[in-house]
């Protein structure tokens, strides 16, 4: 009988010894993991033309969720979006159903020399901001910042360049809206793309990462004087998702 009592508490005592490291290797992972989680968005828009355009309005669609919030509409408010020229009037536009921003200038007028169709010239705004809530990387579309209105959203294929990491991505086409008006020659190229990553990154014993990317393009040739279709791309679910807490 004694012998099986003590083995009875010998078990018991490695039974409680292992549930105790579970425990507390949860807890040390689930702390490394908060104290290190960063959550951003990248944020990029472009211009390219190969002529000057003059007159010049667009109505720019800018990320946001559903709601209206994005810290990209932030930084365009407080114009810490970085490469603005200094002749560009910039507004935010609240549609109804997207967020948007209104460039208004005389001219965008790229340099005599050098610029062709095949070499144009190339306006940059771009922003990183850190993000005050954990992003939704697997289910972006009504949680986190998006190139609204998005219609006629389609899954498709990924392309083998996507980063699968742990995580199981899901690619997707839209279409979206954005207005231009400007004065141009017949033949003027004018290219335009905006690009918003959000991410969230953490190290435990080594670093993780998850992510979505979304982008959005058109491209017009000659004047315009209205509403256009850019295309968009959509990926979710890229990275790692094998977190000690539950993460988007």
């Amino acid at each position: 009988m004694d012998k099986i009592i003590r083995i009875s508490l010998c078990l018991f005592i490695i039974i409680l010894i292992a549930f105790t490291s579970v425990i507390v290797y949860r807890l040390a992972t689930e702390t490394a993991y908060l104290n290190s989680l960063s959550s951003t968005y990248s944020y990029k828009f472009t211009i390219t033309t190969d002529s000057k355009l003059s007159n010049v309005t667009f109505f720019i669609p800018v990320p946001a969720n559903p709601k209206g919030y994005s810290p990209i509409v932030a930084a365009y408010s407080a114009r810490n979006i970085a490469g603005i020229p200094d002749d560009w009037t910039v507004t935010l536009y609240d549609t109804g159903k997207a967020t948007m921003i209104r460039v208004v200038t005389p001219a965008i007028n790229p340099p005599a020399a050098g610029t062709s169709a095949a070499n144009p010239f190339t306006l940059t705004l771009s922003s990183d901001m850190k993000s005050g809530t954990i992003v939704n990387t697997r289910e972006p579309i009504n949680n986190s910042a998006m190139f609204y209105p998005i219609r006629n959203l389609q899954p498709v294929t990924c392309s083998p360049a996507v980063p699968a990491g742990k995580g199981t991505p899901q690619c997707y086409h839209y279409i979206t809206s954005l207005y231009a008006e400007y004065q141009a020659a017949p033949d003027a190229s004018v290219n335009v793309t905006s690009t918003i990553v959000g991410k969230n990154s953490w190290k435990i014993f080594e670093s993780g990462s998850n992510e979505y990317v979304t982008a959005t393009s058109l491209q017009m040739t000659g004047l315009r004087h209205g509403w256009e279709t850019m295309t968009g791309t959509l990926t979710t679910g890229i990275g790692n998702y094998d977190t000690p807490l539950p993460s988007t």
